[in-house]
């Protein structure tokens, strides 16, 4: 993980931490090949891309032998060297999206993970509190607040790899367009992550080591908000009242009773919530993590998990799960500092709530954040991009639609237009141009004024 034990410094235009939004752009031209990729690996993919366009050169004369009546193969031996074909072009494919790379020869070899050695995240950091005051106090042009407002980084995320099918790819798009909408009309910055930072934390627990490092890497955001790729913001207009939280470092869509009367394994939910940047935050990521290394560990505390949370499945564990099993077991340690938020939907299960948006539309207003109106819609069990799931694709996707229309039109209305229905692409005008368009923008712009100023707050 690297040396996460440091003082940090001053930021500058070329280097340090994660990118944002905010960050400017780099200039110059394009460099040539793959900056920072060592020369075989760059030589190997290269060879490969050959083999695919002279395996597509192939494939395409065969189809064309094929239609026009022209060779003079016979039809089994045509048969048969368009079946290597292909069988050649599935496996260069297939290593191309794999996540094994050749070996580097510069790079050291892996280490196998001890079982009976505690997993961390990188060495254990103190006095973070501390070193991030000084810090902001040293980087006034790197405020933690605003214009009054705490600053956020919002970070989802998918994995390295393209989606099992083309449409989960799409969907992806759709997903990561609509979070920037939401962080854009709300002066919020973004990070989006296609990279595993830990070998051994992959598929839902990544977020552990990213959300650590971003904390290290930004001690000028204030909290750290992780959305799974699968949620969509459907209420454009409300904001999280982080006023609310000032005495806490944790908040997560919870449910109190489901959490410590009856020990349900979704008594909280992980696909959204907020982490406060400060040495609390940082330990708890400590704790939560050694049930995450893949193979052996993580399957041993599953049983572990199982056995001790109402209604949960035999199966690996999760962090989901992990994390409810640490705030029970202990709980004087953690829960004072932990807000379980069920007053409005900053997590809102998506098969209750897609059927109902034309309700909501001709009832309620943007803005409430809760049933009425939900403020986050997440696509619990459907898996857009892989190649299974605990709901039929078809329901799935058509639900990820709607919600993203639903979110969509919010924006669309400051321009002028909406979406002729909640499941197709199309829009509509739904107001005519005028020459007084300021009108319109002080009557219709969901975006909050940015007046005050900016300033650093411990």
């Amino acid at each position: 993980m690297g040396q996460d034990n440091f003082t940090p410094q001053k930021r500058s235009s070329t280097g340090g931490g994660l990118p944002t939004t905010n960050n400017a752009a780099t200039g110059g031209g394009r460099t040539r090949g793959f900056p920072g990729m060592p020369r075989g690996r760059q030589i190997h993919k290269t060879f490969n891309n050959i083999k695919i366009t002279i395996l597509c050169g192939f494939v395409t004369i065969l189809v064309l032998r094929g239609t026009i009546g022209v060779g003079n193969l016979g039809s089994s031996e045509a048969e048969v060297v368009n079946q290597n074909l292909i069988e050649e072009t599935n496996r260069i494919l297939a290593e191309i999206r794999s996540d094994s790379d050749p070996t580097d020869p510069d790079e050291p070899p892996e280490t196998e993970i001890n079982p009976n050695i505690t997993y961390t995240l990188g060495p254990k950091m103190s006095g973070w509190d501390q070193q991030r005051k000084v810090w902001l106090s040293q980087n006034p042009e790197f405020p933690n607040f605003v214009n009054g407002k705490a600053r956020i980084l919002l970070v989802t995320g998918s994995p390295p790899n393209p989606c099992d099918n083309a449409i989960g790819d799409h969907y992806l798009l759709k997903a990561i367009k609509n979070k920037i909408d939401y962080c854009r009309l709300h002066g919020i910055e973004i990070v989006y992550n296609m990279a595993h930072l830990d070998r051994e934390l992959a598929g839902y627990w990544a977020k552990l080591p990213l959300i650590r490092r971003l904390m290290l890497s930004h001690p000028e955001v204030e909290w750290i908000w992780w959305m799974d790729s699968d949620a969509f913001f459907t209420d454009m207009v409300f904001e999280i009242p982080l006023s609310k939280y000032d005495k806490y470092n944790l908040v997560v869509h919870g449910y109190p009773d489901l959490m410590f009367e009856q020990k349900s394994w979704i008594a909280l939910n992980t696909g959204s919530f907020l982490f406060r940047n400060c040495q609390w935050s940082l330990d708890l990521l400590d704790a939560w993590a050694p049930m995450g290394p893949k193979g052996l560990i993580r399957e041993e505390a599953g049983k572990v998990l199982t056995a001790n949370l109402k209604g949960r499945p035999a199966f690996e564990a999760d962090d989901q799960s992990a994390l409810i099993y640490l705030l029970l077991s202990q709980k004087d340690q953690w829960m004072d500092k932990v807000f379980l938020e069920n007053q409005y939907y900053l997590h809102g299960y998506w098969a209750g709530l897609v059927d109902r948006y034309e309700e909501m539309m001709e009832k309620y207003h943007p803005g409430l954040g809760d049933e009425r109106w939900p403020f986050v819609t997440h696509f619990v069990g459907c898996k857009p991009c892989g190649s299974y799931g605990d709901y039929p694709v078809e329901r799935c996707l058509r639900s990820m639609q709607r919600a993203f229309n639903f979110a969509d039109n919010q924006v669309l209305k400051l321009y002028g237009f909406r979406h002729r229905g909640l499941l197709g692409p199309n829009i509509k005008r739904i107001r005519n141009e005028t020459v007084t368009p300021l009108e319109i923008v002080d009557q219709l712009d969901i975006r909050h004024s940015a007046h005050g100023k900016s300033e650093s707050q411990s």
